[in-house]
């Protein structure tokens, strides 16, 4: 009789129980990978814990348990921090083992990393995300990745249980980070130029509810637009996507584009915006608070918030 080898059952690792790596980890749970979640706010990991995952201060700790670990962190340096760190991944994590790494960073770094990391024999997925909490939370985020064939197969089962769609778009690490970058470079813009739409609507007496509705019925409609406007209209910016995370997005777009001598001026004038918003002291805000920077230009009064919301209108 002839033996057939099956699969192992992937272990799942997230780093970063933020808004969309809590989601990412809930959805690996409800679809019946073990799932380990690392972040360093004890609420979070509290959170995770009574979902029925395993939460851990630091990536060394579930290093040694996890077949794929998905770094969902906010930028570089703390994925850098994550893999190669004191308490980092590297040295607890096995051989053929995989490491998808999603912050939106400069294209040039995830071959460096991808290249490390093959040094101790664990693979690589260029993988940045997007979906924002929403898709999240419902296992159906779009992933945009590169890398090695043995990568993937590695990370099949970790993939389906976090993603409604996953993009292939090479077989080295880069190519989802340019992809990534494309897409930052939409998002940022059109973002603010939906603060600067409804602003000049609201300026111009227009009921800031009815033009949400012609707009997302006509061709002026994005998604952005359809999805970030009802923080205006309920006052809410409690932040499920921050300012200041397109003051720095739109920053490695630009930096990447100025390296190729490539001109992006509707990017360079949205990035403006959020610098002006961050100045104003609403970096941490929700990102559709650019609105704000029209309001104080305008002297406009925009919704508030209901009563009981997390939001706020000043």
């Amino acid at each position: 009789m002839t033996a057939v080898n099956t699969p192992s059952p992937t272990t799942l690792g997230v780093i970063g129980l933020g808004s969309m790596g809590m989601g990412a980890a809930r959805s690996a749970l409800r679809r019946g990978l073990t799932t380990w979640g690392c972040d360093p706010n004890p609420t979070a990991r509290e959170t995770f814990g009574q979902a029925g995952g395993r939460a851990v201060l630091h990536p060394a700790e579930l290093a040694p348990h996890c077949d794929v670990v998905l770094v969902l962190v906010v930028n570089a340096a703390q994925t850098e921090t994550v893999l190669f760190g004191d308490n980092g991944l590297v040295p607890g994590l096995r051989r053929g083992s995989v490491v998808i790494a999603s912050a939106t960073v400069d294209p040039a770094l995830p071959a460096q990393w991808e290249a490390r990391l093959a040094e101790h024999g664990i693979l690589l997925i260029d993988g940045p995300v997007s979906g924002g909490a929403r898709k999240a939370a419902e296992g159906q985020m779009t992933v945009m990745a590169s890398g090695s064939d043995a990568a993937f197969a590695a990370a099949d089962a970790a993939l389906q249980a976090i993603a409604g769609k996953v993009y292939r778009l090479g077989d080295r690490a880069g190519v989802g980070s340019t992809v990534k970058m494309v897409n930052q470079h939409l998002a940022g813009v059109h973002i603010a130029t939906a603060c600067e739409a409804m602003a000049l609507g609201i300026k111009a007496g227009a009921d800031p509810r009815q033009l949400y509705e012609v707009i997302c019925n006509s061709a002026g409609m994005s998604w952005m637009f359809e999805n970030r406007v009802p923080h205006i209209l309920d006052g809410d910016y409690t932040p499920l996507s921050a300012v200041n995370i397109f003051v720095k997005d739109l920053g490695i777009v630009l930096d990447a584009a100025r390296a190729m001598k490539f001109p992006l001026p509707l990017a360079a004038a949205a990035h403006q915006l959020y610098l002006a918003t961050a100045a104003m002291g609403l970096g941490g805000q929700d990102d559709a608070a650019v609105v704000k920077y029209y309001a104080a230009l305008a002297g406009l009064e925009l919704p508030s918030a209901a009563p009981g919301a997390g939001g706020s209108a000043a």
